[in-house]
């Protein structure tokens, strides 16, 4: 992406540049982390917020991250990893708790 800088100085893409939507969420948190997991990653990626006025049309809004569209199924891939490894943490978590505890 042919970076140029914006008002709070994040880089954004070339606007001429294929780009596709290949993650949204409602929480800016969590689109915060998968941008910098897919730019720990080498893909560069834009965060875009397309919040709706919540009074009138409540349960629309959110976040997207753009990638360029060469870089998408590579950022799917990515996102995907990130989630199963994000599972098997949590079920050996919850395996380490339901055991008793070591005797030392």
């Amino acid at each position: 992406m042919a970076k140029r800088a914006a008002k709070a100085g994040e880089e954004r893409p070339d606007p001429n540049e294929k780009l596709v939507k290949i993650f949204d969420t409602e929480q800016e948190s969590e689109a915060l982390v998968v941008r910098g997991l897919l730019e720990s990653a080498g893909i560069d990626a834009d965060m875009t917020s397309i919040d709706a006025a919540r009074d009138t049309f409540a349960g629309l809004g959110g976040t997207i991250i753009l990638v360029r569209e060469e870089d998408a199924d590579e950022a799917r891939r990515v996102i995907e990893e990130y989630r199963q490894s994000a599972a098997t943490l949590e079920e050996t978590a919850e395996l380490d708790l339901n055991e008793p505890p070591r005797e030392k």
